[in-house]
């Protein structure tokens, strides 16, 4: 299993039950489901690019992403109704825990002048960013990148409020801005 996950029931949850006075342990807050989406703009015109960015997202998140196309006809952006435009995938489980320690320990660091990561949370507990290249994660070959491509991570939690669901991820090993 992974150790995020132990780390979480051994440690997380006795802190989260004494600062938050909560009397049950499933009253703490838990990472639900953490989602990453990948638009390519002008780059889906071509289908090597659609398929380059599904096989790193692949790699990155070890499940195969969706292709994410449009819904609705734009003539002033160039895209047609169910013309490919990105990939998503929604991780679970223990692929969430995997690719959370594997973020939060390998990929972040990576990042180049990182200073800390912003606390963008949406007023429920849940946590979304965005990175400029996906070439900080080990798992994508530098070598193999022809176009450089971004990514937005939503972290959703069960968190009721901002204050609960940044105190997890701090617990977590999340590493955020300090002031």
């Amino acid at each position: 299993m992974a150790r995020l996950r132990d780390n979480y029931f051994s440690t997380v949850v006795p802190k989260m039950m004494e600062e938050f006075n909560y009397k049950n342990r499933l009253q703490v807050p838990r990472l639900e489901k953490v989602v990453l989406n990948m638009g390519l703009g002008d780059g889906s015109r071509e289908r090597a690019v659609i398929d380059e960015a599904v096989g790193h997202m692949a790699a990155i998140c070890g499940q195969r992403p969706i292709t994410t196309s449009v819904r609705k006809s734009i003539a002033g952006f160039k895209v047609r109704a169910g013309m490919p435009v990105g990939c998503k995938a929604t991780l679970r489980g223990a692929r969430m825990f995997e690719f959370f320690d594997r973020f939060v320990n390998v990929a972040v660091p990576r990042i180049r002048d990182f200073r800390g990561l912003p606390d963008t949370f949406d007023g429920r507990g849940n946590y979304s960013m965005g990175i400029d290249e996906i070439i900080v994660f080990p798992e994508v070959d530098q070598d193999k990148v022809k176009r450089s491509f971004g990514m937005h991570i939503s972290i959703v939690t069960t968190a009721a409020t901002d204050a609960e669901g940044k105190r997890l991820l701090d617990l977590l090993g999340f590493p955020f801005r300090r002031r």
